[in-house]
């Protein structure tokens, strides 16, 4: 009979998922820090959340108003602000749609969409001055674990909450 006992090198107390869930948050505080840092010297400067509603349209450009809010997780007032301060950055364009004027469609400006590419490729750049720093067979292993990771999380991902699809996580 089978089990999903570790064996051998699995035993490494190392390897137990708390020990590694403790690890993985020490990890990705470090990545938090180096991915807000690379964002800090685009202009114009975004809190978090402006720019994760920035790249949620850009990603899910169906999404209104309302389901934006949804979404994020925010008030609609609180949205509505949010989007307030990215149209007038130039980032983010607002539209009433035709067949419901009550239905504020949201767009990616042309701007908006080189200032997320700029943020992009400065987290990018981040990243490889890190990797660069690991040997190919760290880097190796870290591709390797992450895609287990992403597939565990697949198997392991709660069904998305008022209807919205697609897996998007925060």
């Amino acid at each position: 009979m089978e089990t999903d006992r570790p064996t051998g090198r699995d035993q490494d107390p190392g390897n137990e998922p708390d020990t590694l869930a403790r690890h993985v948050v020490d990890t990705v505080e470090s990545l938090v820090t180096l991915w807000f840092a690379a964002a800090e010297d685009v202009v114009p400067q975004l809190s978090a959340r402006q720019l994760f509603a920035l790249q949620t349209v850009r990603r899910r450009p169906e999404l209104n108003l309302t389901a934006l809010a949804e979404h994020l997780e925010i008030g609609l007032p609180t949205a509505s602000r949010l989007c307030g301060r990215l149209v007038s950055a130039g980032l983010l364009q607002r539209t009433v749609q035709p067949h419901n004027r009550r239905e504020v469609r949201l767009v990616v400006t042309a701007d908006g969409r080189r200032f997320l590419a700029d943020v992009t490729e400065r987290r990018s750049l981040c990243l490889a001055t890190v990797f660069r720093a690991m040997t190919p067979g760290e880097r190796a292993s870290l591709q390797r674990g992450l895609g287990a990771f992403e597939q565990a999380h697949a198997r392991t991902r709660p069904r998305p909450r008022g209807g919205i699809q697609g897996g998007e996580e925060r």
